[in-house]
């Protein structure tokens, strides 16, 4: 790789990775602010906080790699064009595919990191997480501890209390106990206490009343109570068998035994079919974000008044080539044999980037076409 090659790469790799952090940095705040206020609210700490962070961060980065490689491929181009560099490497002889091999390299650079994080990084992450979240769903103090609020840890469990003392007393307790279709049952509390036993929890309820209605016989019972100590390891307690996500599983591990693979995780032979080859068809949109972004320019030339025109044809070739993604998987799903079509999208921008390239390299094709035309 020559010295204007190296420097072409190094442009696209700085603005690539400035443009990564950015759109990282506006991503992960929108949805740091919702999780914070979730976790934060469920009583959890800020190193919880901080983990779930780091387990999304994958899934983001990988969201917003192949915009950062357009937009990367758009700013270097266009500021190439603008301060003549284009025309000062075409003037010494340099052709158009020429040109375009460090955008390629810098497009192959981006594909490898790409699959990196779709066949290991993002489902490893996102198995963690998944289970974290089970972990925390489990955590009866979490879902537990917080004033004020009417909570449901299970279905047909109500839980309340008007406030949390700094020594962890519970004041003014409500726990409504549905889950006897026959017999309902409420305790009100003045003060409780939670305690912990290994994997047992009981709430110790003090100074209170036990209302049980009976509905076969329409007969209400109360009852005061000095302390009640009542297990509440149950309402929290799953006995449900995880069953497998093949979003969340490596690439390795869903090349082998489909038809296991569909029986543990519920899904269909189109559904793991499409989940592979999604995860190879996404890095190579990579590749052709990059060429579209760098052949559309190319092709508008220098101008006073900017590229802003190629531009916008380029954005648009973009979103159309990334909808036409999303209206092929519901077909491979169906029908596992069409996983072929997840890599038409990359294709085709491939396809539409040679042609340009071959413009560029031959500008005067269609008045040469026009002129043996007329003189045939």
């Amino acid at each position: 790789m020559g010295h204007v090659d190296r420097y072409v790469l190094s442009q696209l790799l700085v603005l690539f990775g400035f443009f990564a952090l950015v759109l990282v940095a506006i991503f992960w705040i929108n949805r740091a602010v919702i999780l914070f206020d979730t976790l934060i609210g469920d009583g959890q700490t800020a190193l919880v906080f901080l983990e779930f962070t780091a387990l999304g961060l994958p899934r983001l980065v990988a969201t917003v790699l192949p915009i950062a490689t357009f937009a990367a491929s758009v700013y270097v181009t266009n500021r190439m064009i603008s301060e003549s560099e284009l025309v000062v490497m075409q003037a010494t002889g340099t052709g158009p595919w020429r040109m375009a091999r460090p955008v390629l390299v810098f497009g192959l650079c981006v594909a490898l990191g790409m699959s990196i994080l779709s066949h290991f990084l993002v489902p490893m992450a996102q198995s963690e997480l998944k289970q974290r979240e089970q972990e925390i769903a489990q955590n009866v103090t979490a879902r537990l501890l917080t004033e004020g609020t009417f909570l449901h840890p299970t279905d047909k469990v109500t839980f309340y209390t008007r406030q949390i003392d700094a020594e962890g007393v519970l004041r003014d307790v409500f726990l409504s106990d549905r889950r006897d279709p026959e017999r309902g049952v409420i305790y009100i509390a003045a003060e409780a206490y939670l305690i912990r036993n290994d994997d047992v929890t009981t709430l110790i309820m003090v100074d209170g009343l036990a209302q049980r209605l009976d509905r076969e016989e329409l007969r209400l019972s109360t009852a005061k109570f000095a302390d009640f100590s009542f297990d509440i390891s149950a309402l929290v307690r799953s006995d449900d068998v995880r069953a497998l996500s093949i979003a969340n599983t490596p690439t390795p591990e869903l090349l082998s035994d489909w038809d296991g693979i569909a029986a543990q995780s519920g899904k269909t032979r189109g559904d793991i079919a499409e989940e592979i080859n999604a995860r190879i068809a996404q890095p190579l949109f990579c590749v052709v974000a990059a060429m579209i972004g760098f052949s559309t320019l190319l092709i508008g030339g220098f101008s006073r008044f900017g590229v802003w025109r190629e531009i916008v044809i380029a954005f648009g070739l973009l979103l159309a080539l990334d909808g036409m993604r999303g209206t092929l998987v519901p077909q491979v799903r169906e029908m596992a044999n069409l996983w072929p079509i997840l890599y038409l999208p990359a294709a085709i921008g491939a396809l539409l980037s040679c042609l340009m390239l071959l413009h560029a390299a031959h500008p005067g094709w269609r008045a040469r076409l026009h002129r043996r035309g007329a003189s045939a």
